[in-house]
């Protein structure tokens, strides 16, 4: 049977786009078998998703809460299916505004009571500790509660860290005029007296959370429009080159690494909401993961690639290829971009072969 080509494109056109169209299908979830999946957050419940970590103890499933005066309680979420498989209740917690999770190097999940409004009128916050439960299941457990205030007077904040190998907690407030911060807990932090977070980095990004990855060796921290990557070494952020473009979401606020730290995982409030991955390259992948990358072999190679880096500018700078086969849409100049992204690109392609063909026929 003949294969039927649309008539505004060429056999030389459609070869050209096929060409074209190969690394975005690439990336697709079709060719990437190991790629999470979008997920819908389908309980009714949860509404206003501020916060998310990925499970250790089950994998594919993330924990996730609202914020504001909501319920005191996080919900861990099925990816497979976007169903809720158990609710945690904090016992004896009025929740004032909940907005980020994190997971600890121990197992323990920690939960931000760190929202604040009135921009700087709470005095005082709170962190909620818990194991993470061995068994799916509703329950309702009473946490370690830790009382927090900042050196430098009190401050919105919505994005909490904890180191996966220290186990230091940071929390990053909400401040893009110059005045936004990343803050560090006591080493040891005290359930009996009042944790002094003291000021380590400034930032410039309308912070609505954060993640470090599973290894330690990076920090995400998001917007609503944007997201900024840094290598974390000695304890402290150093921001990279390369870029973060978020999934185009109506308010997002949430944010996770996968635990093989290959992919981010961005949320966005509003029922009914999506969890949307963006895979990650070169000098944004964690130390770890980028090890795991060089030991696999490129599909479809016969021999691994060398560098493309130009002459006397090293791998990972800016403007070089970081010799990722550029499977999800990571471009040369550093950019990962989301499947959305992707399919714009496509249509793109698809209308200009299309107008050349009408000039044409004109």
């Amino acid at each position: 049977m003949p294969t039927w080509t649309p008539t505004w494109i060429r056999p030389r056109r459609a070869a050209v786009a096929a060409a074209l169209l190969l690394p975005l299908a690439a990336g697709s979830p079709a060719a990437a078998a190991d790629e999470p999946a979008v997920f819908t957050l389908d309980d009714p419940r949860i509404v206003e998703s501020s916060g998310l970590q990925a499970s250790d103890r089950h994998p594919g499933v993330y924990w996730t809460h609202n914020d504001s005066a909501d319920a005191a309680a996080i919900y861990a979420v099925d990816s497979a299916t976007g169903q809720t498989v158990a609710t945690i209740t904090l016992d004896g917690i009025t929740a004032r505004d909940i907005e980020g999770i994190s997971l600890g190097p121990d197992g323990d999940l920690w939960i931000g009571d760190i929202g604040d409004n009135f921009d700087g009128g709470w005095s005082e916050v709170w962190l909620y500790r818990i194991p993470e439960p061995e068994r799916l299941a509703d329950a309702s457990v009473t946490p370690t509660v830790y009382t927090v205030q900042y050196d430098d007077g009190p401050r919105d904040a919505e994005a909490l860290m904890v180191h996966p190998v220290t186990g230091r907690v940071y929390i990053a407030s909400k401040k893009q005029d110059g005045t936004g911060a990343l803050y560090a807990g006591p080493e040891e932090m005290s359930d009996s007296g009042t944790n002094v977070f003291a000021r380590v980095a400034d930032t410039d990004v309308w912070v609505t959370d954060g993640a470090f990855s599973p290894d330690g060796t990076r920090l995400l921290l998001r917007g609503y429009f944007s997201a900024r990557m840094y290598a974390w070494r000695d304890g402290a952020p150093v921001e990279l080159d390369r870029s973060v473009i978020p999934p185009s979401q109506m308010q997002g606020e949430s944010v996770t690494f996968t635990r093989d730290g290959r992919y981010l995982m961005f949320g966005s409030e509003g029922p009914g909401s999506e969890v949307e991955p963006v895979d990650l390259h070169g000098e944004l992948l964690p130390e770890n993961a980028a090890e795991d990358a060089e030991d696999e072999p490129e599909e479809g190679a016969d021999e691994p690639s060398p560098s493309t880096a130009p002459e006397g500018e090293p791998d990972g700078e800016p403007g070089t290829d970081d010799g990722s086969g550029d499977s999800g849409g990571s471009g040369d100049d550093g950019i990962s971009l989301s499947l959305p992204v992707a399919g714009v690109l496509v249509v793109a392609a698809v209308a200009v072969f299309g107008f050349r063909r009408l000039r044409a026929g004109s």
